[in-house]
């Protein structure tokens, strides 16, 4: 792979990032900030922090989408600081970690700021005033990386501890750990399909699906410590960067790794980004250097080769550059090559060998198809022996030899020798079914296959068992198909009969013609198809799953239209897919927009402004707890500017004890219980005395108009 273009800039990179306005930012270990012109690496803008950063492993700086906050860590790890671009003011610092801050995050959505640390907790403040608003599950040691999912609805935290802690931001609840990694976990990054990708400290890479918890796959192949993780722009390529410079590519639909050297520098990858408008790749190093790679270099070239159908170079070009596999222009020729072997195929069938050689001259110097080449020949050097035995009636030998090339299986003879039988079999059945002498006629009309050991089983069985194919065949007939694969189960025989094809087809017709119906809407037709296709034993799981998306969905669209959006925003909690539907996107856009003016109002310690932008959601479960973080954070602040306007001890007292029965203890109240007994050193209040609520526990009827009352 050639680098298209690069640029030094002296110190490591600890941050790429393609902004909202195109802008590309980068951030050096001195967190000197550049906006740069993607397409020639001129710099646009930018200024300097002067932060050093001695360790940038883990996310030790971090940009808001547009381009206006930024959080970074100090150098000495002691807290970490929130910032505003445009002022270049700092908005806020967080140093109540025990230990040091390790590292930081912004949701893609600009609310939070999270600010991660040694001491395994992670708090998330707002951004425009730097409060604390709730904080992350905790892990019982450091947490290394932070990510979100792309919609903001889920953010992940990856810790020492081994483990995984997923949150969703829209219930503002956890869910359960993922654990399976034997070391600390290093690095995350969701991906699409509601899937999470977590590397450890062993280079161990899993992928897991969110919403059941599972592993999906583990990656193979990695035998370096990754640094930084990124994917293409249409979520097919997996792009790993390492500490010895390698680039390691992965198909993210097969988990494949295409190369375990797709690109190949001199220096610690530190930063990876993705230009999902040029598909190029960008690449910052930890000797300061900025490099661009397009990911379909050698594309154009290919084209040029296909027309003069040199084969054997497209080839090359693909085992250099492994995503060209995915090009049309691959794909033209991997479809040339499946007709040139299937015409090879029947030429060597007819001995026509010269022929078949011919169709394989431009094939014929990839050594992938060169190996399939000779294999086919070698193996049809013995075909017209085949077409003898099976034109003189010797089944055995005839069959015999198709066992032992399986290319034979595909021929027209083959195909006319396993008509016969299957007619000999269903004439056989036939036959034994008759009262008289019938059995004795079956057993003579499958004589000629009884040598063949494919087939005596099957003759047997028939022969002993005639009244099961009977029964088979009523059965579907009359669409009783739990008997048709209960009968399956017991009398593989069965299989060989033309019904069970049509019986499988018949199964396929019925799949296809439910997502067509899912498609167009049209719910109760797929519905009742996906319940006769619950019978087929092949299709129990995926229609399992099928109907209860289409339950819950349809469901949600019948609240919509009643605008029962208590049982529609209640829903959206249980069953997480529908988060994925347009309706699905409006709602929790309206939920995103409320939540932002209740904080509006909650930084300000305005009870009422926070409970008029939510009450639409004071009936709805699902909200309860998000509902929790706000109102808690706006006692906080009341208590805050109680304390600050000189409101008397005991009003103060009493105000924490309120506080601790609505919502327990959280960080919020425990830094300012710490300024309060700094201020009030004589009060007697002890808060771990304190009768305690939890946040899970709240509910609407506990609002107050002042946390003092």
């Amino acid at each position: 792979m050639e680098v298209l273009k690069n640029k030094g800039i002296g110190k490591p990179i600890v941050l790429l990032k393609i902004l909202e306005d195109k802008r590309l930012l980068v951030v050096d270990s001195d967190t000197t900030i550049r906006f740069l012109n993607k397409d020639n690496f001129k710099v646009l803008d930018g200024f300097k922090v002067n932060i050093k950063h001695e360790r940038y492993k883990n996310s030790v700086v971090e940009f808001s989408n547009d381009g206006v906050y930024f959080s970074t860590l100090t150098s000495d790890c002691k807290e970490s600081r929130l910032y505003n671009t445009q002022t270049k003011k700092i908005i806020t610092r967080v140093d109540r970690h025990h230990g040091e801050a390790s590292c930081v995050g912004i949701d893609p959505l600009n609310r939070y700021m999270f600010s991660c640390g040694d001491d395994g907790k992670t708090f998330a403040l707002d951004m425009k005033s730097g409060k604390l608003v709730f904080t992350l599950p905790v892990h019982v040691d450091t947490v290394n990386d932070i990510a979100f999912s792309a919609n903001a609805n889920w953010v992940a935290t990856a810790s020492y501890d081994k483990k995984i802690s997923l949150f969703n931001l829209v219930t503002m609840a956890p869910k359960e750990k993922l654990k399976a990694h034997a070391a600390a976990v290093m690095k995350l990054k969701f991906l699409t399909k509601n899937r999470l990708l977590s590397v450890d400290k062993n280079s161990s890479v899993i992928i897991w699906n969110i919403y059941s918890g599972k592993i999906i796959e583990r990656l193979q192949g990695i035998h370096d410590e990754v640094l930084q993780v990124t994917v293409s722009a249409d979520g097919k390529f997996l792009f790993l960067g390492t500490t010895l410079g390698y680039v390691l590519l992965y198909d993210l639909d097969t988990y494949e790794q295409l190369s375990e050297r797709y690109i190949k520098i001199s220096s610690p990858i530190t930063a990876l980004e993705f230009d999902s408008e040029l598909n190029h790749l960008l690449i910052g190093t930890g000797d300061g250097v900025i490099m661009t790679y397009d990911i379909y270099e050698g594309e154009k070239n290919l084209k040029e080769l296909l027309a003069t159908k040199d084969f054997d170079s497209i080839q090359k070009a693909a085992e250099v550059n492994p995503i060209l596999a995915y090009t049309k222009v691959y794909n033209l020729v991997n479809d040339l090559w499946g007709k040139t072997l299937e015409k090879a195929k029947i030429s060597l069938q007819k001995g026509d060998k010269k022929t078949a050689l011919l169709l394989f001259d431009h094939f014929k110097n990839i050594p992938s198809k060169n190996s399939i080449i000779q294999k086919t020949i070698k193996e049809y050097a013995e075909f017209e022996k085949f077409s003898n035995f099976a034109k003189q009636g010797k089944l055995a030998l005839a069959y015999s030899l198709a066992n032992s090339f399986p290319d034979y299986k595909e021929s027209s003879i083959y195909k006319a020798l396993e008509k016969r039988w299957q007619k000999a079999l269903i004439e056989a059945q036939k036959l034994s079914l008759q009262p008289r002498g019938g059995m004795d006629m079956a057993r003579e009309k499958l004589a000629p296959y009884r040598g063949l050991s494919s087939k005596t089983k099957i003759i047997q069985e028939l022969l002993s068992q005639a009244d099961v194919y009977n029964r088979f065949r009523t059965a579907i007939g009359q669409k009783d198909f739990k008997l048709c694969f209960e009968l399956l189960k017991q009398h593989s025989f069965l299989k060989e009969f033309p019904e069970y094809d049509i019986l499988n087809q018949y199964g396929d017709s019925l799949y296809i013609k439910s997502e067509q119906y899912i498609s167009a809407g049209e719910i109760n037709r797929a519905l009742k198809t996906l319940r006769i296709l619950s019978d087929f034993n092949d299709f129990k799981d995926d229609v399992k799953e099928l109907m209860l998306i289409i339950e819950s969905k349809n469901k949600f669209i019948k609240a919509i239209e009643a605008e029962d959006m208590v049982t529609a925003y209640n829903m959206l909690a249980i069953a997480e897919e529908l988060l994925d539907t347009p309706e699905g996107e409006k709602l929790q856009k309206q939920w995103n927009e409320d939540l932002q003016n209740a904080h509006f109002y909650a930084v300000q310690g305005d009870e009422k402004g926070v409970e008029e932008s939510l009450k639409k959601y004071m009936n709805m479960t699902s909200k309860h707890m998000a509902l929790a973080t706000v109102f808690a954070w706006c006692y906080i602040v009341q208590l805050e500017n109680a304390m600050e306007s000189g409101v008397s001890r005991q009003e103060i007292e009493n105000g924490i004890k309120n506080y601790m029965l609505n919502f327990g203890f959280q960080e919020h109240i425990e830094g300012f219980f710490d300024v309060f007994k700094e201020k009030y050193p004589e009060s007697k209040l002890s808060i771990e005395l304190l009768t305690q609520g939890s946040l899970s526990m709240w509910r609407p009827s506990m609002i107050a108009p002042s946390i003092l009352d």
